[in-house]
């Protein structure tokens, strides 16, 4: 779905990612992983153009490396960023109107979060983060958006919502591919099939995530943490 080859970012003096070659399939969850600082959220913003890039980056075989972050987005690229990005002072029901884009798939979007329905009227601020991540990710699926980059999704969140949330993915994964930054281990084994490992800001190991996280120390080599 999203082929990225030898990419480089550079922001003020920094070379935040050099020469970073992947490629995200056409269905399921992708894991981009690796130490904070890593270069991660970098990646997704070069992906969405969001920060100057050099290099090749394609979506379904159609370059898109040298179009703005807008055109982007309108060819099917969602971006669940790690804030959430929602708008605390609107509502569920004008933060999903916001993203609406061609025929709103709400019926998608209800179906696979019935909560955002019930609480349409209540504005987004109230919510726990669990229930923003959802709308966050509610967006991009309203769109009808053929992949999402999803940065981050349990961050700071309880353990039980965790687990909400790793359902979430893999129901939203079931229709559209997913290139996720995560940092929980355990989701990540959950949800992942392929696993892509960057260090200050190179790539340095791709394959399956299951056979990644096996190997204790070989996952403790390239994140940091055992198993």
């Amino acid at each position: 779905m999203i082929e990225l080859s030898h990419v480089d970012v550079h922001i003020g003096g920094s070379h935040l990612v050099r020469d970073v070659s992947f490629t995200v399939p056409s269905t399921g969850v992708t894991a981009l992983l690796g130490r904070n600082g890593a270069g991660k959220t970098t990646t997704l913003r070069a992906i969405l153009g969001l920060v100057p890039r050099t290099g090749s980056i394609t979506l379904d075989g159609f370059d898109i490396s040298r179009l703005p972050t807008h055109a982007i987005v309108r060819r099917g690229v969602g971006y669940v960023p790690e804030d959430r990005g929602v708008f605390a002072g609107l509502t569920v029901a004008e933060n999903l109107r916001l993203a609406e884009r061609g025929v709103p798939r709400y019926d998608v979007v209800h179906e696979i979060f019935p909560e955002l329905a019930t609480r349409a009227g209540q504005r987004a601020g109230t919510l726990s983060g669990g229930q923003q991540q959802m709308l966050a990710i509610g967006r991009c699926l309203l769109a009808g958006n053929r992949i999402l980059l999803v940065d981050e999704p349990t961050k700071g969140l309880a353990p039980r919502i965790v687990s909400e949330v790793a359902q979430v993915l893999e129901r939203v994964a079931a229709t559209v591919p997913i290139l996720l930054v995560e940092q929980n281990l355990p989701l990540v084994a959950r949800l992942a099939g392929p696993a892509v490992v960057i260090e200050q800001g190179r790539v340095v190991h791709s394959g399956p995530t299951a056979e990644l996280l096996a190997d204790a120390g070989r996952t403790r080599a390239l994140l940091g943490v055992g198993r």
